[in-house]
């Protein structure tokens, strides 16, 4: 017994297999057939991320006590994640835009790396109370150095003209990637920055299989690609500008700036520079919430 039946099921194929058998049928008989049936073309959906965590819910409930919390206090809250990674040149950019008949955007046929000038990394940082973006574009790697630098970033930007006084900053953020539950250096990087600024720095991450509910997914990234859609992202600073000309019809505002740092990969940190660090995990599965204090200098 073969687990695949046909290689495609287009109408085409399904009539000639049928004939095979001895049926006969027209090409739009069998599609009339097939939709009266219930059946209609659809596509693949991404909507499996994994196993959902039992304390899924829970998680959720806490962080959204916490955000409560800051707000009622006039404290900053911000979502951060880094957007896909974007080539640099004549690609194809998804979407379709208008154009006068007899005009078209060519692009490349292929999307080799060889042919890009260089790439472009979209770090995001959005703040839930006044619906402003901030998005620190590096060109290097997408560490968790690079995730406490844009948060560094917008904090000196527009963070402390916004929140003039503050002394407490609540992040939310996915459990992978650069800003990840298990990434010490995140950790280390975001103690540097809380002695730096005088901060306390409350994170809670998403629980596993949930990154798409990340509020900087739907309020902020989701725009910047429509506002991008179909325009070729051929140099760094058409990057900055679409993303800066950004808006909303709610009064969403985003603001970009070029990193040109470099951030290495491979850094470890070890178990000692983990006890040195001021951190606080919350009773409340404390790998996912925790508190970063200043250090003493």
């Amino acid at each position: 017994m073969s687990l695949l039946k046909w290689t495609s099921k287009s109408v085409a194929h399904l009539t000639k297999a049928l004939q095979a058998m001895g049926h006969t049928i027209a090409d739009t008989a069998l599609r009339d057939v097939l939709l009266s049936l219930g059946y209609s073309l659809r596509a693949n959906k991404k909507t499996m991320e994994g196993n959902s965590h039992e304390d899924r819910d829970a998680q959720f409930a806490h962080s959204k006590e916490r955000c409560e919390q800051f707000e009622q206090a006039g404290n900053p809250i911000i979502s951060v994640d880094c957007k896909k990674k974007e080539l640099l040149g004549t690609f194809k950019n998804n979407g379709r835009e208008w154009q006068a008949k007899g005009e078209q955007t060519s692009v490349n046929v292929y999307d080799f790396l060889s042919l890009a000038s260089g790439k472009a990394i979209p770090y995001g940082i959005y703040d839930l109370v006044h619906n402003r973006g901030f998005v620190n574009v590096g060109i290097d790697h997408d560490t968790a150095e690079f995730a406490v630098e844009s948060i560094r970033r917008w904090w000196h930007e527009s963070g402390k003209a916004l929140y003039p006084g503050k002394s407490d900053l609540l992040i939310t953020a996915d459990g992978g990637g650069s800003n990840g539950v298990r990434n010490r250096l995140w950790k280390q990087k975001l103690q540097q920055f809380a002695t730096e600024e005088h901060l306390t720095i409350t994170v809670a991450h998403y629980p596993p299989a949930t990154s798409k509910w990340n509020k900087i997914e739907h309020r902020l990234f989701s725009f910047i690609s429509i506002n991008w859609r179909a325009k070729p992202l051929t140099s760094l600073e058409v990057v900055l500008e679409l993303i800066s000309h950004t808006t909303t019809t709610e009064g969403l505002t985003v603001t970009a700036i070029k990193d040109s740092q470099t951030y290495p990969t491979g850094l470890k940190v070890t178990d000692e520079d983990m006890a040195r660090l001021h951190l606080l995990r919350d009773a409340f599965h404390g790998e996912w919430n925790y508190t970063i204090k200043p250090q003493e200098c």
